[in-house]
Order: C-alpha cells, then sequence, then structure tokens
C-alpha cells in the first residue's frame, strides 16, 4: 500500500445530479454538525473521509485541523469530527477531527 493515496471518484447517487447531492450534503451537515466515517485518501496536508449516511459527500480533514500528536490516519480507518466548513468549488465538507483517543475502531 502507498503512504499517500487520493480517494476514489465520488460515487453516483442514482436520480440525482451533482447540484442535489450536494444542497443535501449542506443541509444535512451545517457548520457545528458531528460527522462520523471512513479514510478513503491520504495526502501529506490531510485525509479525505466517506462520510456515514450521505453516500455522495467527500469530507477533508487538514492537517491543521487536526488535534495536535494526532499523527494522518490510515486508509480505511474510522474517524469523528466536526463540521467546520464548506467549499463550494470542489464541494468538499471541511472537516475538524476529534481527540486521538475518539477515533472510532
Amino acid at each position: 500500500m502507498e503512504e499517500y493515496t487520493w480517494p476514489a471518484r465520488r460515487p453516483d447517487v442514482p436520480g440525482l445530479s451533482l447540484d442535489e447531492v450536494w444542497a443535501a450534503t449542506i443541509a444535512a451537515l451545517p457548520v457545528g454538525a458531528s460527522v462520523a466515517g471512513e479514510v478513503i485518501g491520504r495526502q501529506p496536508f490531510g485525509v479525505f473521509i466517506r462520510i456515514d449516511g450521505l453516500p455522495g459527500a467527500v469530507g477533508l480533514a487538514e492537517i491543521i485541523a487536526m488535534p495536535e500528536g494526532m499523527g494522518l490516519p490510515v486508509l480505511g480507518a474510522r474517524i469523528r469530527g466536526e463540521v467546520i466548513d464548506h467549499v463550494e468549488h470542489n464541494r468538499q465538507v471541511r472537516v475538524r477531527l476529534h481527540e486521538a483517543g475518539t477515533a472510532l475502531g
């Protein structure tokens, strides 16, 4: 396994356009909402997350939004965090990860 990977292409959601998926994502995940998900990509700047319950949503937790001392989570790791922003141009949900001790098994 390579140390750094990009996530696979965003999954399609049958019957919905990308605009509809993005609108539903923003509605379901307002700033401050708690999220959980799986790490699906790693880069030196952070990790990409498949957010539970929203098949078309992609989260990004940058290293600056991780607790001090928390290493970069591995592919497949289950994490928890909080929505801190929505980025329109690449349709990503920015996430601040919780303390390392609260990562899911």
